[in-house]
């Protein structure tokens, strides 16, 4: 996976994990994680309870370990690197996230063609 990849990848964890954090949990903490890919060194600042803290440091260790050169999606990857239980909490931040990012940008698509 190149560098790019794996910032995108890391920022739309971020970005997933903050929203479903921000609607189900209380008492997020500030912190900034430092992470290095391929020799290069990326810091992501976070606003997440510390549940969510602990598994979103373990979808970014799943994901800098990761062996494909080009990434599948962890659904459909022939070798997954998630432990089964694990997998299935982050499944259900992804899938509350995306459906809540989707249905705010329809929103503002509706209220830009209504302004």
């Amino acid at each position: 996976m190149t560098t790019e990849k794996f910032e995108i990848e890391i920022n739309t964890l971020k970005r997933f994990f903050e929203v479903y954090c921000n609607d189900k949990h209380e008492n997020q903490i500030q912190k900034t994680v430092n992470l290095e890919y391929k020799n290069e060194k990326f810091s992501i600042d976070l606003s997440l309870c510390q549940e969510c803290h602990e598994a979103i440091n373990y979808s970014f260790e799943r994901l800098d370990q990761c062996p494909h050169d080009i990434k599948p999606r962890c659904r459909t990857c022939p070798s997954p690197c998630y432990e089964k239980s694990r997998w299935k909490n982050i499944a259900k931040v992804m899938k509350y996230a995306a459906i809540k990012l989707s249905l705010t940008k329809m929103k503002n698509k509706i209220k830009n063609i209504f302004s």
